[in-house]
């Protein structure tokens, strides 16, 4: 414990940069070791100029991944699943420049096994390093040792949300002092800041700060108290407090995540993160479909396609595949085609299928409980028109009904339309009997927008094929 006391009077996170690209080197040369064991046999391959060239371009451009802004952080409340994601990314970038170094140069002495068995065990020994690193700043924490006091200038529902956040898991490391207002018992937002966590008005502050040595200031004021807000700002900068704000922008937006970008020096606040209007997401996007898509067509329908058509054809007279407009990306309509599932009927452009309707076949009713019937939209998402995984596409007559209805409706339109999407593999498919049911999946397919990867598309079509086993009660 007094080792812990020891290192509680210290920032590690001040040298958590170094030491975090310190430790990545031993654990990229030990994968660089234990890849070429497990390829060779022995080391000797490696002492070879080609494999040493590699082994210090593989250094060299890791160091310079670890470098960058963002990747290698430490953010006291960040998830698992944040850190796996970007270590992820920093893996693809650097397979990919060792990749096309290796083939420019036509290294033939360099196995592409022993690469992939690298990137793997690499892979591996990262997430448990994270892991377990993780792991122990949250022991000391738990201790009382490496926290950082805060307080919160703001008696109101914004405040009382990031002090909730922060001082929910003792673990994060944070220790929450108390809250500063002018308001008056009787006027605290009805209540909801309990009075007795309020250690003062504004004026109280500044003696605050110094006797307690404070380490951060929250301030959740509205922006028309910018003068206690640069007050504040002063007493920070002389006190050597940092001081971080809680924007308002949620008085005129519901979103949950917003984007902060710079025109110039200009900030400019966006309601909504889009990962896929960066170009490289969409490539990845785009190949991944595809490829996907392409594996389907040679792989499935070769001899599925015939058995499906004949029972169609047997079953009812007219075409086999039902084609009807839909909503695509930016709201541009293309062609959407399906299996036929029902009778032919007058209705099939207008009215939404029900439970129990007459119009669906017997063998329509078993490929749409089974959703064989989308899969000619493997072609739609060949020709670009549709994705994978998105919003799944509605008829052009229930996107103007719903668009007057529900404000963000459209918003689903920013993204492909796609064959599975969030919304339907957390049970939103199917008739929607009530607005909420429709706004509940407007959420879930915003939802998706806004935090997509790769990793989430993924997830999204494993969720979709064990459903397809499980069946689905609204699949009709």
């Amino acid at each position: 414990m007094k080792i812990l006391q020891q290192l509680s009077h210290y920032r590690i996170s001040r040298y958590f940069k170094i030491l975090f690209v310190g430790v990545d080197l031993v654990l990229l040369n030990l994968a660089t070791i234990l890849s070429a064991l497990a390829r060779f046999g022995s080391l000797d391959r490696l002492l070879s100029k080609e494999e040493r060239t590699v082994s210090l371009l593989a250094i060299l451009i890791w160091v310079g991944l670890l470098l960058q802004n963002d990747s290698n952080r430490s953010i006291r409340v960040e998830p698992i699943e944040s850190i796996l994601v970007r270590t992820i990314k920093k893996l693809v970038i650097h397979a990919s420049l060792i990749s096309i170094f290796v083939v420019y140069l036509n290294y033939t002495d360099i196995s592409r096994l022993r690469l992939l068995s690298f990137y793997l065990i690499f892979f591996g020994l990262l997430m448990i390093s994270r892991y377990f690193s993780m792991k122990l700043l949250k022991y000391i924490r738990a201790k009382g040792y490496n926290f950082k006091t805060f307080i919160v200038v703001g008696a109101n529902e914004s405040g009382d949300k990031i002090r909730k956040i922060l001082a929910k898991d003792l673990t994060y490391g944070y220790r929450f002092l108390g809250f500063f207002d002018d308001k008056t018992d009787d006027k605290t937002d009805d209540k909801i800041v309990s009075s007795n966590l309020i250690l003062g008005g504004f004026d109280a502050i500044r003696d605050f700060v110094i006797q307690k040595k404070v380490d951060e200031m929250y301030v959740a004021l509205h922006i028309d108290k910018i003068e206690i807000i640069n007050e504040l700002t002063r007493i920070c900068e002389q006190n050597m407090v940092r001081i971080k704000f809680i924007p308002d922008f949620q008085l005129y937006t519901k979103s949950s995540k917003v984007e902060v970008t710079f025109y110039e020096n200009t900030p400019v606040l966006m309601f909504r993160t889009e990962p896929l209007e960066f170009p490289v997401n969409r490539l990845v996007k785009k190949i991944f479909d595809i490829c996907f898509s392409s594996l389907v067509i040679f792989f499935v329908f070769p001899w599925l396609f015939p058995i499906i058509m004949l029972i169609i054809k047997i079953e009812s007279p007219g075409p086999i595949f039902f084609k009807q407009k839909r909503s695509g990306r930016d709201n541009r309509s293309f062609m959407c085609f399906k299996f036929r599932s029902m009778y032919v009927n007058d209705f099939a452009h207008d009215k939404i299928t029900q439970k129990g309707d007459s119009r669906v076949t017997k063998f329509g009713a078993f490929i749409r409980r089974t959703s064989i019937d989308e899969l000619p939209q493997f072609f739609n998402v060949f020709w670009g028109d549709m994705s994978v995984v998105g919003p799944r596409p509605h008829m052009m007559n229930v996107v103007k009904e719903y668009s007057d209805l529900i404000n963000n409706y459209v918003v689903r339109q920013y993204a492909k339309p796609g064959i599975t999407g969030w919304a339907q593999v957390n049970g939103f498919r199917g008739e929607t009997k009530i607005l909420s049911d429709m706004e509940n999946r407007v959420e879930y397919d915003i939802w998706y927008i806004e935090n997509w990867s790769l990793l989430l598309d993924m997830k999204i079509i494993i969720k979709t094929i064990i459903n397809i086993f499980k069946g689905e009660e609204n699949a009709y």
